[in-house]
């Protein structure tokens, strides 16, 4: 049976005569049940329900007519062309077959291209029926669908313009399309964090407008945003003249402790750059990095209107004692990290120095500068 074939009902009291017809019709490659009479074909409805009916006008017992209504009723909202095939030539016959529910009619004996033909040309309009109906069913769940739709992609984007405040723009973008886990689930991780604060603002700031001290600080923070955004690090927050970024979470990032000693450097060398233009403007202002590695609880913080997202841990507190322990220009980094980056940077080891809110003291490292470089 070819892609074409539909299911055609064929009714007729004549044993040669229905034989005939379905022969032919099935030499086209359609399925063709039969029936012998009215009740027959109203019986075999209660199974299946076929794409087109050829009926027999005069049959005893229930007529063609009688059989016809009662396949519309039968059918409710279902449709499918209805062929009534009849000797009768006369106008009230046609009349009375097209108020029964009829659709087009065939004379007895039937002409063999006449039957292909019309059941052809019905064929197609109930095979465009059929896609009429699916589509508009399909539009129906659609529009049903639309308004959960619709309350989704409104907390998509609440969410992202919320993640957009501390990732990248594309990281963002990949977290809020499931190409990464939600930072805002309270989890755990392995984390290089790297804290950054500017050596000289608090005298800066006193000695100046506090237009230019903002405009120092946008120049800071702008070029030290591109260089988060470069390596891929999530920024938790500003806070003024410092600031806390890490890396690893939410996406991980290979070696992480050997990256943020990479951003920490190119960091370094913009700030050189900015210091040079600031000191041309009569300011003094320099940056110290502090970086350390370890596992932090990272997640949501805050309350309803107002979500950070924040990594706790002793990582972070140690990466931030050794930002203020560095000077200008300087970068140290925690024994941890040094182990990391072992070789592949020049260093100096600064001896165990007590640090504020640590039982121990720990080892620290001032970097300086690649190999080879």
């Amino acid at each position: 049976m070819n892609s074409d074939s539909r299911t055609l009902l064929v009714v007729d009291d004549t044993p040669s005569s229905l034989k005939l017809t379905a022969t032919l019709l099935a030499s086209k490659g359609h399925r063709v049940i039969t029936a012998l009479s009215g009740e027959e074909a109203m019986a075999l409805l209660d199974g299946e329900w076929p794409d087109l009916v050829l009926l027999d006008v005069v049959m005893p017992g229930m007529d063609g007519f009688e059989a016809c209504q009662r396949m519309r009723a039968k059918a409710g909202e279902r449709v499918f062309p209805i062929v009534m095939l009849t000797s009768l030539d006369g106008h009230a016959e046609k009349v009375a077959g097209l108020e029964a529910g009829a659709d087009d009619f065939l004379s007895k004996p039937v002409s063999r291209p006449e039957l292909f033909a019309r059941v052809n040309s019905l064929l197609r309009i109930k095979q465009l029926y059929d896609q009429v109906t699916a589509q508009a069913r399909e539009l129906e769940l659609w529009n049903a669908t639309l308004e959960a739709r619709v309350t989704e992609a409104v907390q998509a984007n609440e969410k992202l313009s919320r993640l957009k405040r501390f990732l990248s723009p594309q990281l963002a973008d990949l977290v809020v399309a499931g190409g990464a886990s939600d930072p805002l689930v309270t989890h755990r991780r392995e984390i290089a964090v790297v804290f950054v604060d500017l050596r000289g603002f608090t005298a800066f700031a006193e000695a100046n407008e506090p237009e230019r001290v903002m405009q120092a600080l946008r120049e800071y923070h702008q070029i030290m945003g591109r260089v988060i955004q470069r390596f891929g690090a999530t920024l938790e927050r500003f806070t003024g003249d410092g600031m806390m970024v890490f890396l690893n979470d939410p996406v991980p990032i290979p070696e992480p402790a050997a990256r943020a000693v990479d951003m920490a450097l190119a960091m370094r060398a913009e700030a050189r750059t900015l210091s040079e233009v600031w000191r041309q403007r009569g300011f003094d202002l320099g940056i110290g990095i502090g970086i350390a590695h370890g596992p932090a609880t990272l997640g949501a913080i805050g309350f309803e209107e107002r979500i950070d997202y924040g990594a706790i841990g002793t990582v972070t507190n140690l990466a931030a004692r050794l930002c203020a322990e560095a000077p200008a220009g300087e970068i140290y980094c925690s024994q941890r990290v040094h182990a990391e980056i072992d070789g592949r940077l020049a260093t100096e080891s600064l001896g165990d120095i007590p640090i504020r809110g640590l039982t121990r003291p720990q080892r620290i490292y001032r970097l300086l500068e690649h190999v080879g470089a």
